[in-house]
């Protein structure tokens, strides 16, 4: 009897074995691709700490210096020589969203939603292939085209619009001031902020866009109820990226405006503030000593702008997400 049973469970074991499905293979690749993604972002997190204790530990003789030595030695005490190239680097790239977003919002809109589709296409090509542009191309294109071109217009604004802080002052004779800076870091943003913007538009819930016409709406009544609140989000998230291109660039306004210690929000004269990025280029290849150190020092809180900008952007894309329905 007993023989019978082990028999009976054996047969059972096998025939259970038997109707077992085989491993599929295909989960094999998705934990190769599950590895792949949680390296990558370990890569990327081991990169920024590198570049992060580079900056530290090269600034560290800067930041801890004695203010007499950083005054013989370098350029001056720390806090005091980089606040104002800190405060240029944020106005020049402030000026350049306010020019760059609403335009960049527009040509998402009419590529997205209002351009036919033969037109559509070949301009979010173009769209595309100005991001590719280098940025020392338009670094000449505003030192040797656009300065000359914008001067009496400048000085349009300085006889008509003179009493207002910004347009204040007298009006630089060459045109290369912060606002022709902030024209060219504008004109670097704007693919960018257009390109996310656009695929954000196109990713709205067409059911919504359906039910808004349904209920009779005009078609910009239906891009503001359906569209615009789903895209926030994305938009304020592009508009982060493309302030911290503008926050970063160097060679264009280094091409483009020489810019001095100072604090000012003039913007049609000569005596420009300079940017953190353009001062390192200028300054570097003749640093040494502490000097360098003081450089790179600047780099670090050029870094800590950058990252609190994005920090802050995604804080303010976590928190409209939940109202827009957008992961």
């Amino acid at each position: 009897m007993t023989e019978k049973t082990s028999r009976q469970t054996a047969s059972v074991s096998d025939s259970s074995a038997a109707s077992a499905p085989a491993a599929d293979p295909r989960r094999h690749g998705d934990q190769v691709f599950r590895w792949t993604a949680t390296g990558a972002g370990i890569l990327i997190l081991v990169v920024l700490a590198l570049v992060a204790g580079f900056l530290l530990l090269q600034g560290a003789p800067a930041l801890f210096a004695d203010p007499a030595e950083l005054v013989a030695k370098g350029y001056g005490e720390f806090a005091s020589w980089v606040l104002p190239y800190a405060f240029g680097t944020v106005w020049a790239a402030v000026l350049a969203l306010l020019m760059a977003v609403p335009v960049s919002i527009g040509i998402a809109l009419f590529i997205s939603h209002y351009a036919p589709r033969r037109l559509a296409q070949p301009l979010g090509y173009v769209i595309d292939l100005l991001a590719a542009v280098p940025s020392v191309v338009f670094g000449l294109w505003g030192s040797l085209l656009l300065a000359p071109a914008v001067r009496d217009f400048y000085q349009w604004l300085n006889d008509h619009l003179g009493f207002i802080p910004l347009f204040s002052g007298q009006v630089s004779g060459t045109g290369r001031t912060i606002l022709t800076a902030a024209i060219v870091l504008a004109t670097m943003v704007l693919p960018i902020v257009t390109s996310l913007t656009r695929e954000v538009f196109l990713q709205a819930p067409r059911l919504h866009e359906e039910a808004a016409l349904a209920l009779g709406a005009t078609k910009w009544e239906m891009v503001k109820m359906a569209v615009l609140p789903f895209a926030r989000p994305g938009i304020i998230a592009a508009v982060m990226l493309g302030l911290g291109r503008a926050l970063g660039e160097t060679m264009a306004v280094a091409m483009v405006m020489s810019g001095g210690r100072n604090i000012t929000f003039e913007v049609l004269t000569s005596d420009n503030p300079n940017t953190i990025a353009a001062t390192i280029a200028q300054g570097f290849p003749e640093a040494f000593g502490l000097k360098t150190n003081q450089l790179i020092a600047a780099g670090l809180v050029l870094f800590l702008i950058t990252l609190v900008v994005n920090m802050i952007a995604r804080w303010i894309v976590a928190r409209r997400a939940e109202y827009s329905g957008a992961n």
